[in-house]
């Protein structure tokens, strides 16, 4: 193979690797592991890089790993990211290698993640003499409780980077197909606990209680006036109470009543405004409801916004390699914990399909399966990505 044709080498590589890698994601989705207990996942990670000869450190942010893979000529140094953790779900797909383990499974696909990467760490291992610089390969934990980059981070793991590709299964989109965004393409991730203490009493008496029910309606019926009255309605914001617990019985007006929710922004300026507001709101309940309020408001991540300078690069060199060009799509208000590196770096998220022919799958679904066709299309985009941002 001519060392000039790195398109067809990646795309031989991928095809050979395929087996190997479905076997492994295969193992990491019979053992899935929640948020921080990826000791048995990064285990393999290890074991992987170790056998490609790839040098790398382990207990970053807990159970978090990065390889290093160095290039054949200086330059900069470019993170690729895959997750590693489980949900706590339970399995209803009744495939062979379903999970292990009760009320856990992979419904996320970062088993598909994994195993991509370890096909890339693989390929660009053998690709290293025609990279301008080094590849960090960055296993990483906790993605689905928002805290895995940011602990891996506070270890040093970013230390060094000048540029970072995240990536994620797609099962709205056929196997094939990747897709991008430009600018803020996944949502910042707010989250809050609101604590509201009445005074209990008999339900036929309610004038010598104070009803902090009466007062929990109100803020959620409130809430939802963040967005849709102070919310510029071009930039996109959600409120979402989740939780709503208190009272025991028919007849009688309880102590106490906890709420939990979540807010999602894409603008930063938004962010604020929504934080500000519900704040306000909460402070209102203690002056029209008489009950005490305590809010427990926490920013989680920022909203994920991709660099101009690395799309623009990686979008034709994937297009490249697949013989398909990315397709450019919307926005979403989910949320991803890659964002706390692309806050750091010129960064791009790409989304790679991963729907199988006839299914209709949902990431965070007890039966979802998707196509692992998408591991071979995610190791060569990413592969190629990489060899152009180090060209």
């Amino acid at each position: 193979m001519r060392i000039n044709d790195p398109d067809r080498k990646i795309a031989e590589a991928a095809e050979a690797l395929a087996p190997g890698l479905v076997a492994i994601r295969r193992d990491i989705h019979a053992h899935p592991e929640l948020a921080m207990e990826e000791v048995r996942t990064a285990g393999i990670v290890s074991r992987e890089l170790e056998r490609l000869g790839i040098a790398h450190r382990t207990g970053l942010g807990r159970t978090g790993i990065i390889g290093m893979i160095e290039g054949g000529r200086p330059g900069p140094t470019l993170a690729i990211r895959a997750d590693m953790d489980a949900l706590p779900i339970h399995e209803e797909t009744g495939l062979p290698f379903a999970s292990t383990v009760d009320g856990k499974m992979h419904a996320c696909g970062h088993d598909i993640h994994t195993s991509t990467l370890l096909g890339v760490a693989s390929v660009l291992k053998d690709l290293a003499p025609m990279l301008a610089g080094r590849v960090a390969l960055v296993f990483q934990p906790a993605e689905e409780t928002l805290e895995g980059a940011a602990a891996m981070i506070a270890d040093g793991a970013a230390e060094g980077f000048d540029m970072a590709l995240g990536f994620h299964n797609h099962p709205d989109m056929p196997v094939g197909e990747t897709g991008f965004v430009r600018g803020a393409c996944l949502a910042a991730s707010d989250r809050f606990d609101l604590v509201l203490r009445g005074k209990s009493g008999h339900a036929a008496h309610p004038e010598s209680a104070v009803d902090p029910i009466v007062a929990a309606a109100h803020f959620v019926s409130q809430a939802q006036t963040v967005v849709s009255r102070e919310v510029d309605p071009l930039k996109p914001a959600v409120v979402t109470i989740g939780m709503m617990a208190g009272g025991a019985t028919y007849n009688i007006i309880p102590e106490r009543v906890a709420l939990k929710g979540t807010v999602r922004t894409l603008d930063a300026g938004t962010r604020d405004i929504a934080e500000g507001a519900l704040r306000r709101l909460v402070a209102g309940l203690e002056l029209g409801f008489r009950v005490q309020a305590s809010l427990d408001y926490r920013r989680m991540v920022p909203a994920l916004v991709n660099d101009d300078g690395v799309l623009e690069r990686v979008v034709p060199a994937v297009a490249a390699q697949l013989g398909r060009a990315p397709v450019e799509g919307l926005p979403s208000m989910g949320s991803e914990d890659f964002s706390e590196f692309a806050a750091l770096v010129p960064s791009m998220h790409l989304r790679v399909g991963s729907g199988a022919p006839g299914r209709a799958d949902r990431l965070h679904n007890a039966g979802y399966q998707p196509d692992e066709g998408c591991i071979s299309v995610g190791v060569q985009a990413l592969s190629r990505a990489a060899l152009e941002l180090l060209a």
